[in-house]
């Protein structure tokens, strides 16, 4: 349970009051039940999956047999950008949280978390991280009553504010939330390895769904409290929308400078852990993907935590320079929303005929769509490209972001199928050429026969169903561990 709550993060201390600042009651609970009830995705997909592919531990493995290598290693390399990705958040915020805090500079915090996260996650792997975010889990629990019950206890409200700050009522971008956040955040939740890696690892598929339902609710207390903090902060005056000098983004920061000082201490220990968690999954996460994924474990781990090691670097530095952690956040949100929903169309059985073909040029169509979105919705190609970046957030007050969320699964999908009667009719023209037949929709063999031995998605050329080798109905397989591409 622990190990999916203490991956939000400390970003959430910025992004959830933030919205709330914008958005009022409204914004915080969609943004709260549609960050939390896409976890429960990993319960019922989870079994379905490792069904499917009982040798693998993350979805690019299942990829890699559905829809062969290079598909494999196009979700992979979007996998590792939006843990980069996802690094670059949580560093950003662990330092703008410590300048604020302390008025220190957040880099020595920065390098010190990198450096420890690096020497336990090398020395124990994914073993320690899952022992680390167990106690990190409970302390932040524990920590977060005891700054609810101070907010309640040493706040003062406002009333007149309460209406006249418009918080109580509905908005438009509100209402766009309710189609965008559940699109971002269920389709970003597939790039994470490190929830998959957590939901293969459960023993049995009830642990997963108690697991995971009692994580999902745990989520959804936590980030409704922080996302109250950004209302409380207006209502009680620590925060004023109309001050030009204050950001929405350090609401909740505004709001413990009203509390006790010890009430910073503990806060500061809660963000550490928070960032602490979160970030050494996503390193073990990077880690078993680059190797599992890319070089098949052939190489030695050892150079792999090398490459993970060079890669903070970079993300050190992007995470000093980051605009805003929401927009960090969203840029990943969009390129899933792209690429997600023509990848899991292949498991369905409906779907057999789905290859790798579609996956790739519909996630990158999906892409291409926001931009000839934004192209047309604002007139110019530069305002386009910046839209596949929304570097208006989610509050340009305007259509911008909604069409760009609903460019992107839709276009991928339609790209998808183009891609697909691309396929087919290079297939087609190709066996007539050649005087074969055309066999590209045939029904794989797999769907209708039991195979031992093997995964699913084993190419119709590579079972033997002749009879010598059939006995009682079992086909055996020839292992080629990867679907078809093309």
């Amino acid at each position: 349970m622990f190990c999916y709550v203490t991956a939000l993060g400390s970003g959430i201390l910025f992004s959830y009051p933030e919205l709330a600042t914008i958005t009022g009651v409204q914004g915080v609970v969609i943004y709260a039940i549609t960050s939390a009830a896409p976890l429960m995705i990993f319960a019922y997909l989870g079994p379905i999956i490792r069904a499917k592919c009982p040798e693998g531990f993350v979805l690019t493995e299942w990829t890699r047999q559905r829809y062969g290598l290079i598909a494999a290693l196009f979700l992979s390399f979007l996998t590792l950008v939006t843990m980069f990705l996802y690094m670059v958040a949580e560093l950003s915020a662990l330092q703008q949280i410590m300048n604020t805090l302390t008025g220190m500079d957040g880099l020595p915090m920065v390098i010190v978390e990198c450096v420890v996260t690096t020497i336990y996650t090398s020395l124990g792997g994914f073993k320690i991280s899952f022992i680390t975010d167990n106690i990190q889990g409970a302390m932040v629990i524990a920590l977060i009553i005891i700054a609810t019950i101070t907010v309640g206890v040493e706040t003062k409200i406002d009333r007149s504010l309460i209406d006249s700050s418009g918080l109580t009522k509905a908005s438009l971008l509100g209402w766009q939330l309710l189609y965008i956040l559940p699109v971002s955040v269920l389709t970003n939740d597939f790039f994470l390895s490190n929830f998959w890696i957590r939901t293969f690892a459960s023993k049995t598929d009830r642990d997963l769904w108690i697991g995971v339902s009692i994580a999902a609710l745990v989520t959804l207390i936590i980030l409704t409290l922080v996302g109250s903090t950004g209302l409380i902060a207006t209502w009680s005056g620590a925060f004023d929308p109309n001050n030009p000098d204050q950001d929405g983004s350090v609401a909740f920061f505004y709001l413990l400078e009203q509390l006790p000082t010890w009430t910073i201490g503990i806060v500061l220990v809660m963000v550490v852990s928070l960032s602490t968690a979160a970030f050494d999954s996503f390193q073990s996460a990077m880690v078993s993907t680059a190797s599992n994924d890319i070089f098949r474990n052939k190489l030695n781990i050892w150079w792999v935590r090398g490459g993970v090691v060079l890669i903070i670097f970079p993300v050190v530095v992007l995470a000093l320079k980051a605009p805003s952690i929401l927009q960090i956040y969203l840029i990943s949100d969009l390129v899933s929303a792209s690429v997600i929903p023509v990848l899991v169309l292949g498991l369905s059985d409906y779907f057999y005929f789905w290859r790798g073909f579609e996956v790739v040029v519909g996630g990158l169509g999906g892409v291409l769509t926001v931009f000839i979105f934004g192209t047309i919705y604002y007139g110019n190609a530069l305002e386009g490209a910046q839209l596949i970046l929304l570097e208006q957030g989610l509050y340009g007050n305007d259509w911008s972001a909604f069409g760009a969320f609903v460019s992107a699964p839709v276009g991928g999908i339609l790209w998808g199928f183009g891609a697909l009667a691309v396929r087919l009719s290079y297939q087609y023209i190709e066996a007539k050429v050649k005087g074969k037949r055309f066999d590209a929709l045939d029904r794989p063999v797999y769907l209708d026969t039991q195979v031992e031995g093997a995964a699913e998605y084993d190419g119709i050329d590579d079972i033997r169903n002749d009879d010598d080798r059939q006995e009682g109905g079992v086909v055996t397989v020839v292992h080629t561990g990867t679907g078809k591409f093309f």
